[in-house]
């Protein structure tokens, strides 16, 4: 990516640990990037890998996922990772929708589980 644009870094509760192993496995790919992530999420990645640029935004719950759909509506998301946990209910489901569905309407390059997540860095 010649661009500033970020990556989006999103895991629900059971997801989070995987996140920040991934971000682990990847840190010299993603060191190279600008990243924002949802608050909880960009703690437990920032535990692991601390000389990440990364820029932590509210709780998913608390308006970062909506915080991130801006930054997509804006064009300033250059991909989205986000480890969903299909199999626990959520009760900010709605905001979940919105952001998949601004990243699906922007073309905005997607994964929602750690596969997709490891064909889409490698491509970076």
């Amino acid at each position: 990516m010649a661009d500033d644009r970020a990556i989006a870094l999103i895991a629900h509760d059971q997801k989070k640990a995987e996140m920040a192993d991934f971000a682990a496995r990847h840190v010299e790919i993603l060191q190279r990037h600008r990243l924002v992530a949802t608050g909880t999420t960009g703690g437990r990645i920032l535990e692991v890998c601390p000389d990440l640029n990364l820029t932590r935004l509210k709780s998913g719950p608390l308006g970062g996922d909506q915080q991130i759909g801006a930054l997509i509506a804006t064009g300033e998301i250059s991909m989205l990772i986000f480890f969903t946990d299909p199999l626990t209910p959520l009760p900010h489901d709605v905001d979940v929708k919105a952001l998949t569905r601004l990243a699906t309407v922007y073309d905005v390059p997607m994964a929602l589980n750690r596969a997709t997540a490891e064909l889409l860095i490698d491509k970076i």
